[in-house]
Order: C-alpha cells, then structure tokens, then sequence
C-alpha cells in the first residue's frame, strides 16, 4: 500500500492494470469528460486513465460504478474535488477547459511559419 502524501496514511492502490482496462474498453477509451478517443491515436492512448467520480479522498469506492474513462487534463481540472453527480462534475470539469482555452486563445498569438534565412541551397 502506498503512503498518501497528503494525509500521510497508507491507502489503497486506485485500481489494478485489469481493473483499469476493463473501465476503459467499458468506455470504449474515450474520456467521459471531454470526449476525447483514446483509441484514435497513440498520443491519444497515452493520456488516458481512470476517474474515481467520487474522489479516494472522499471515500470513493473502487466500484466500476465509480469509476469512469478519463484523460489527463480533465482528472487534473477535477481533482480532488467532490461533486453531487457524475453530470455535475462533467458540467464543472468541461467549464474550467472552456475558461483555459479561452485564457490559452487570447494570450498566445497565433505563431507564423518559420522564415528560412542565411542559408544556401546548392542545386
């Protein structure tokens, strides 16, 4: 059992490797948050996990029925934080992607294809 750095007590494992990929085929390895299908590409794959609905650190169970297909950045938007239902926490983790692209669009300008300079080209 791990120790939780945060409470500093031994916990549980989240789920097994089995555990895991049977939520995802479940799910067909598409993030239940946003949408994103794990299974289009392999950069795709990569950033897909586990959801606990009803967060460990707020006694959620190991329980498929809390347990969801979820990428990365959606499981860090959401956190530990606890919500009533699935639904409230998908509306909660899909307004804070909205606020962060919205932020992301308007600070980062667009980037303009590389000038090629000083080199020479033989033929």
């Amino acid at each position: 059992m791990p120790l939780d750095p945060w409470t500093l007590r031994w916990v549980a494992k989240p789920v097994t490797r089995q555990q895991g990929l049977s939520i995802l085929e479940r799910d067909k390895f598409r993030c239940q948050y946003c949408g994103l299908d794990g299974a289009v590409s392999f950069e795709n794959a990569l950033v897909m996990g586990v959801d606990f609905v009803v967060p460990r650190a707020q006694k959620g169970k190991k329980d498929p029925s809390n347990l969801v297909a979820c990428c990365r950045p959606c499981n860090v938007l959401k956190g530990r934080r606890a919500f009533g239902d699935f639904e409230e926490a998908k509306a909660y983790v899909l307004e804070e992607r909205e606020k962060l692209r919205k932020a992301w669009e308007t600070r980062i300008p667009i980037a303009s294809p590389p000038k090629v300079t000083g080199g020479r080209h033989r033929k």
